[in-house]
């Protein structure tokens, strides 16, 4: 009896451990159910309030976030969201490995930042990137919201608001056209998505009916902003994007749905 079970045991962990000599892979079967479940953890986390989503906070008095370090950024001062800057730091040395230099121009803004940025244009003391200026050259009011909507949002819609989202290199798309922004563009069209990074706003079309203009620099850290994105979905109000001058054309625009939720739909499938 105890030769037999001896031979069970030997036959059980040579089957296990070889096969013509080569180990066999383990496989692991967890991993979809794990992801899942990551993904519906993050789909609801604590800091998923209308509050967050609309910047009503300090980003350096959180402890999710981080100051970008100045080796990352052109600037000091900005912060983002840990999680998404351990993988974009990832990303940017893999990228320095081929050549290609990463800079955050922009990173977490919160709802007051934004409303100073809206607010200068809206008033015309900062002129937008096509010489317009909003309060001289646009009588209308929802006109000119929409003109200052072609690439900047609304204090309160903004994805920055997450620290999810950044901005790289340059506000021009011209130059990720030709040279060294070409290559950097084009680096990141094959590779940002293996570090969770998705360029939101693509050019509009087959993937993107309305919004904001395409913005070759922007990219959000997907395995967070998708949860927050479905958050805003299911829970931001008009009566949210309030608080600065404006805000009465918020709902002419339709922020929340055109705005909010017009990115790339490409980007949600590399959430699934």
């Amino acid at each position: 009896m105890r030769i037999m079970l001896f031979i069970i045991s030997w036959v059980i962990i040579m089957s296990c451990n070889s096969t013509n000599g080569n180990k066999i892979p383990t496989v692991i079967t967890e991993t979809k159910e794990i992801n899942k479940s990551s993904k519906k953890e993050s789909m609801t986390r604590e800091y998923h309030t209308v509050d967050y989503i609309t910047g009503k906070f300090l980003p350096e008095e959180r402890k999710d976030f981080i100051l970008i370090p100045e080796q990352f950024a052109d600037r000091t001062g900005m912060y983002m969201r840990r999680d998404a800057f351990e993988a974009f730091k990832k990303m940017y040395q893999d990228a320095a490995e081929d050549g290609i230099m990463l800079k955050i121009r922009s990173a977490a803004r919160n709802f007051n930042y934004q409303k100073s940025i809206w607010e200068n244009k809206w008033m015309g003391k900062r002129i937008l990137s096509d010489g317009t200026n909003a309060a001289t050259d646009i009588e209308d009011d929802v006109e000119r919201s929409l003109k200052i909507l072609e690439y900047s949002s609304m204090p309160g819609s903004s994805r920055h608001h997450w620290g999810t989202d950044i901005d790289l290199n340059s506000f021009d798309n011209k130059w990720f056209e030709s040279g060294e922004g070409l290559k950097l563009y084009q680096w990141m069209q094959k590779h940002a998505i293996e570090y969770g990074y998705c360029q939101v706003y693509c050019n509009k079309g087959n993937h993107r009916s309305g919004g904001y203009n395409e913005e070759k620099w922007h990219y959000s850290f997907m395995p967070e902003s998708e949860g927050l994105l479905a958050f805003a979905n299911s829970n931001l109000q008009l009566k949210d994007i309030a608080g600065f001058l404006g805000d009465h054309t918020a709902g002419k625009v339709d922020i929340i749905n055109t705005y909010i939720m017009g990115i790339d739909q490409r980007c949600h499938k590399h959430t699934d």
